[in-house]
C-alpha cells in the first residue's frame, strides 16, 4: 500500500519538473497534485532526467515502459518496483503529460571510504572483515544497517550488549559519500547474578563452583569467565548435569536456563530452574566380552566400581576409556565398547554392562606425514612407535603423539589420526603436522636481585636443517658473572637411536661477601672448558648417558688480601685476611672428568609437565688426568601431577655426595676443593640469599665505641664455604587464574622448600688483633705500621687491640624450611619471576631473604 501511494504521489508532478526543472541536491521533493492523470493514455515518448553515471537506455531496460503502449497508473507503479528494487537510487519519480513520459532519478551516492570511529575494544582489522560495505560501491541504507548489524553482532560476541553504532553518511562532490560508523562500545556485560531454583542436595555455591561462568565479585579480576556467552550457558547447563551424574542423580535435568539483560544493558541475571531427582546407586556391573582374547568374568574383577555403590556416571566413562585402551593395546583398532544400562526405578538401582564388540584384530597399513615442509620426514617417522605391517597398539600410537609433540616442532593440539587402510583389519596412521618456528633470537637486558644489571644475548635453532639438530650461542654479562657457551646437540647420530652433544664455555665468577655494607670481591673463578655426552635408551622411558668434560681453573683473589708474610718483599695470600679457606683455593688447576647418568622420563610435557615422573642418577669421577681427584654422586626426582582445573601439583627432590680421592694434609683443610663443593641458596633454595645456606665463616667485628662484638650483619665478613653433601626438596601447587590473567602470561604458585648442606672439615678459625708500631726513619721522621695477628699481645710485650672474632656456623644437616608464595610472568620485558618468602626453619649463620625477583633472564 505505501508503495503504490508513493506510485501515485509521484505521477502528480508540477508543470516545471515536467519540463525537466533543475532539482537542488540532495533535496527530496515529494511534488503536489496539481491535475488528473489520465487513465488511458497512449505512450509518445520516455525521457531519463538527472541520470549522472547511468546510460538513459540503461535505465530504460530495468522497466516494462514502452513506446506505443496505453499508460496506466498500475504500470507506473510497477516502474518504480522495478526501479528501486536495483538499489541504484535514492529517488525516483515519474511524470505524464500527453503520452510524454519524464522518468526523473537520483542516483545513490558512490562510497568513497569506510571510517570506524570509537572503536578501542575492538580493532580496524577485527570490524573490517564484517562490513560488507566497501570503497567504490553504492550506498544504499539497506546495506548500512546491514552492516550495523553485523558490527553490533561482533561486539555481542565479545560480551558487549550495550555496544551501539550510529551510521553516518558525509556528502561529498560528485554525488560521492564517506560512509562513518560511531561507536560507543560501552562495557562489558557482566553476569551480575546466577539465580538457581529447585536444587536441595547442593548449594547455590557448590553448584555454581561447577560451572565455568562467573558472578562478578570482588576477585572477579582473578576468577575471569564473568562475562556473558550464550555458549557458556549451554556448557554450564552440561556441566551441571555431569555433576549430578557423577554423584547418582540420573534423573536430574535443567528445567530452564533463562538470562536476563538488565534495564541498563551492564549485566545479566542467569536463572537455572532444576529437577533433582532420586539418587542411584549401582545395579549389577559386569563385562561382556565378544572378543575372545578377554575373559568376561576376569575384567570383571578388575571394575572400579561395585554394587551398591553410589553410582558415577564419570567412573562409567573411566572405565569405558580403560577398556578401550586395553583392548587397543592388543591391536583391536576399531572394537567398540558399548555400556548397556539396566535401571530400576523402584529399587533406585543402575546396573550396567560393558560390551565389547566383536572387531577384528588390526595391522599398521601406512604412516603418511603431512604438512612438513622444513622438517625431514625421518625426522617424525622416528619418533612413532610403531612401524608399517606392525599390529596396531593403541598405547603406541598415544606415546607416538606425545614423543611428537615434545619435539616442539609443531602444533600443540597435534594427534596422530586413524583412517581405515586398505582392508578391514588394517589402519593408517596419519600424521597431520604445522610446522612452528624453531629459531630463537633472545636480546635482552633487565636488573636481577642476585647480579643486578644483566645483559644476555642467545641465539638458538631447535631444527637446523630441518634434521632435528639444536645448535646455540649464548652471551651473558653481569656484574659478577660472564659467560659465552657454543652448542651443538644430534639426537640421532647415523640415523641411529643415539644421541650426541658438545659444549664448549668460558664462564668467570666472582664470590663476595659484604663488609661495612659494602659488597666486596673475595676471589675470582675462571673456568674454560669443554663437554661432550653421547646418550642412547635402554627402553622407551630409561636413556644412559655418557658424559666428559676437561675444565681449567683460575682461582685469584685481590691484592687487598695479599701481604709479606716473611718480611722478604714477596707477598702472599694472608690467613688473616682472606682466610686459611681462601687461600688454600687460590692457583690454576685442570679438571678432567668423566661421568654417566641414568636418566627415567615418562613426562607428558619436557617444557611444562603436568604429570609424570623424571629420575635422574649421575656419577662423576675425576681423575683421569687433571689435576682433581674426586668422586660426585647426585640423585634427583620429580613428579607431577595434573588435579583438574588447571591445578598442577608437583615435587621435587635432589641430593648429592663428594668424596676426596687425595689427602692435602693439613687438619684445617677439606680435602675437596672450595670450587668443587655443593653451594645451596637462591635460586634453588628461595627464602635465603644466594649461597645462604651451609658452613660459613662469620668475621665479626668490634664496635670502636663499645668493645663489643657488632650485631649488625652488614659489618660482618661472611665466607660461605659449601659443603660435601647436600639435600634440596620442593613442594609446588600451580593454581590456575582466569581468562584474562592466561591471557597475560601470569602463573601464580605457592611453595614449600627444605635443603641443608653440610659435612666440612673445620677451618681454623681465630680472634684477629692489631698493634701499631712506630719506627724512626734515617731522616729523622717516624713512620707507623699496622700489624695484623692472632696473638693478644704485641712483640714488645704491650696488649694488641681485638678487632673481629671468627666463629665457624652453619655445618649441619638440620633442615631450613621456607614457605611462600610466586608468580611467572611472561611480561613484555622478558620472564618475570617474583617470590615472597618466609622461613620456617634456619640455622645459625644461615642469611634469609623475603623477596626476590628476576627479570630480563631465564629462571
Amino acid at each position: 500500500m505505501l508503495t503504490a501511494l508513493l506510485a501515485s504521489t509521484a505521477l502528480c508532478v508540477p508543470a516545471a519538473l515536467a519540463q525537466d526543472a533543475p532539482v537542488a541536491a540532495g533535496e527530496v521533493q515529494v511534488p503536489e497534485t496539481t491535475q488528473s492523470v489520465p487513465n488511458q493514455s497512449i505512450i509518445r515518448t520516455i525521457a531519463v532526467a538527472g541520470a549522472q553515471r547511468l546510460e538513459p537506455q540503461t535505465i530504460l531496460s530495468y522497466i516494462q515502459l514502452r513506446p506505443g503502449q496505453v499508460y496506466t497508473q498500475e504500470a507506473a507503479d510497477q516502474a518504480l518496483k522495478d526501479l528501486y528494487a536495483t538499489e541504484l537510487f535514492s529517488d525516483v519519480k515519474i511524470a505524464e503529460n500527453n503520452g510524454a513520459v519524464v522518468i526523473e532519478v537520483q542516483e545513490n551516492p558512490i562510497i568513497n571510504r569506510i571510517i570506524l570511529e570509537g572503536n578501542k575494544r575492538l580493532k580496524d582489522d577485527k570490524i573490517q572483515p564484517e562490513i560488507k560495505l566497501a570503497p567504490r560501491q553504492i550506498y544504499t541504507r539497506s546495506k548500512v544497517r546491514a552492516d550495523v548489524a553485523r558490527i553490533i553482532e561482533l561486539y555481542k560476541r565479545q560480551g558487549r550488549f550495550a555496544a551501539t553504532v550510529e551510521p553516518k553518511a558525509v556528502q561529498l562532490d560528485q554525488n560521492r559519500v564517506d560512509i562513518v560508523f560511531e561507536i560507543k562500545e560501552g562495557p562489558k556485560s557482566k553476569v551480575r547474578q546466577i539465580n538457581i531454583i529447585g536444587n536441595e542436595v547442593f548449594s547455590d555455591g557448590e553448584l555454581r563452583g561447577e560451572m565455568l561462568t562467573k558472578q562478578t565479585g570482588f576477585l572477579s579480576f582473578i576468577k575471569g569467565n564473568t562475562s556473558y556467552d550464550p555458549d557458556k550457558l549451554a556448557f554450564d547447563q552440561q556441566k551441571l548435569r555431569q555433576f549430578y551424574l557423577t554423584n547418582g542423580y540420573v534423573d536430574f535435568r535443567v528445567v530452564s536456563a533463562v538470562a536476563e539483560l538488565t534495564p541498563d544493558k551492564k549485566d545479566f541475571i542467569i536463572t537455572y530452574v532444576v529437577e533433582e531427582g532420586e539418587r542411584y546407586k549401582y545395579g549389577d556391573v559386569a563385562v561382556d566380552s565378544q572378543l575372545r582374547d578377554f575373559n568376561s568374568e576376569a575384567l570383571t574383577s578388575r571394575l572400579a566400581m561395585r554394587t551398591g555403590e553410589w553410582y558415577n556416571a564419570e567412573q562409567v566413562e573411566s572405565v569405558i576409556e580403560g577398556l578401550s585402551e586395553t583392548i587397543g593395546a592388543f591391536g583391536y583398532a576399531f572394537a567398540t565398547v558399548d555400556p548397556r544400562y539396566d535401571r530400576n526405578a523402584d529399587e533406585k538401582t543402575m546396573g550396567v554392562t560393558f560390551v565389547i564388540n566383536q572387531a577384528p584384530r588390526t595391522y599398521v597399513d601406512k604412516i603418511e606425514i603431512n604438512g612438513n615442509t622444513l622438517t625431514q620426514d625421518k625426522v617424525i617417522r622416528r619418533e612413532f612407535r610403531l612401524a608399517e605391517g606392525d599390529a596396531f597398539n593403541s598405547l603406541q600410537v598415544k606415546r607416538s603423539t606425545n614423543r611428537i609433540k615434545s619435539l616442539g616442532f609443531f602444533q600443540e593440539n597435534f594427534e596422530v589420526e586413524q583412517q581405515p587402510g586398505s582392508a578391514d583389519d588394517r589402519v593408517n596412521l596419519i600424521a597431520n603436522v604445522e610446522e612452528n618456528p624453531t629459531g630463537e633470537l633472545q636480546l635482552s637486558a633487565g636488573f636481577s636481585s642476585l647480579e643486578s644489571f644483566i645483559l644476555q644475548g642467545s641465539i638458538r635453532e631447535r631444527n637446523f636443517r630441518g634434521r632435528g639438530q639444536t645448535v646455540g650461542l649464548s652471551l651473558n654479562y653481569s656484574r659478577y658473572s660472564r659467560s659465552a657457551q657454543v652448542s651443538f646437540t644430534e639426537p640421532y647420530v647415523f640415523d641411529r637411536n643415539i644421541s650426541f652433544g658438545m659444549d664448549i664455555y668460558r664462564r668467570d665468577y666472582n664470590s663476595f661477601n659484604y663488609y661495612n655494607s659494602n659488597r666486596n670481591t673475595t676471589y675470582e673463578s675462571t673456568t674454560t672448558g669443554f663437554s661432550m655426552r653421547a646418550g642412547t635408551p635402554l627402553s622407551e622411558y630409561m636413556t644412559v648417558i655418557g658424559k666428559y668434560t676437561l675444565n681449567f681453573e683460575d682461582v685469584s683473589l685481590g691484592s687487598e688480601y695479599y701481604s709479606d708474610l716473611d718480611g722478604d718483599g714477596i707477598t702472599e695470600c694472608d690467613p688473616l685476611r682472606a682466610g686459611r679457606y681462601l687461600c688454600d683455593a687460590l692457583g690454576k688447576r685442570t679438571s678432567s672428568i668423566i661421568g654417566g647418568s641414568l636418566v627415567f622420563d615418562n613426562l607428558d610435557n619436557r617444557i611444562r609437565p603436568s604429570r609424570g615422573n623424571r629420575v635422574v642418577a649421575s656419577v662423576d669421577f675425576a681423575g683421569v688426568g687433571g689435576d682433581v681427584n674426586y668422586l660426585r654422586g647426585r640423585l634427583e626426582a620429580s613428579k607431577y601431577w595434573g588435579l583438574g582445573s588447571g591445578f598442577i601439583f608437583s615435587v621435587q627432590g635432589e641430593g648429592g655426595y663428594i668424596y676426596a680421592l687425595e689427602d692435602r694434609g693439613d687438619q684445617y683443610t677439606d680435602d675437596v676443593r672450595l670450587t668443587d663443593r655443593f653451594f645451596l641458596g637462591e635460586p634453588d633454595m628461595r627464602g635465603f640469599d644466594i649461597r645462604g645456606i651451609g658452613p660459613r665463616v662469620l668475621r665479626k667485628t668490634i664496635d670502636s665505641t663499645t668493645g663489643e662484638v657488632s650485631t649488625k650483619r652488614s659489618r660482618w665478613t661472611d665466607d660461605a664455604l659449601g659443603g660435601r653433601a647436600y639435600y634440596r626438596g620442593r613442594a609446588e601447587m600451580e593454581i590456575p587464574l582466569g581468562a584474562g590473567a592466561r591471557e597475560m602470561g601470569l602463573r601464580p604458585s605457592i611453595f614449600a622448600d627444605i635443603g641443608a648442606v653440610w659435612g666440612l672439615t673445620d677451618p681454623q678459625v681465630n680472634n684477629i688483633y692489631q698493634y701499631t708500631t712506630t719506627v724512626e726513619n734515617e731522616d729523622g721522621s717516624t713512620s707507623t705500621t699496622t700489624t695484623t695477628t692472632t696473638s693478644p699481645t704485641a712483640p714488645d710485650g704491650s696488649d694488641a687491640t681485638l678487632v673481629a672474632v671468627e666463629e665457624y656456623v652453619g655445618d649441619s644437616p638440620k633442615p631450613r624450611v621456607a614457605v611462600g608464595i610466586g608468580v611467572n610472568w611472561n611480561s613484555p620485558f622478558g620472564p618475570l619471576r617474583i617470590d615472597f618468602s618466609k622461613v620456617l626453619l634456619k640455622e645459625k649463620g644461615d642469611d634469609p631473604k623475603t623477596f626476590s625477583f628476576n627479570v630480563g633472564t631465564q629462571f
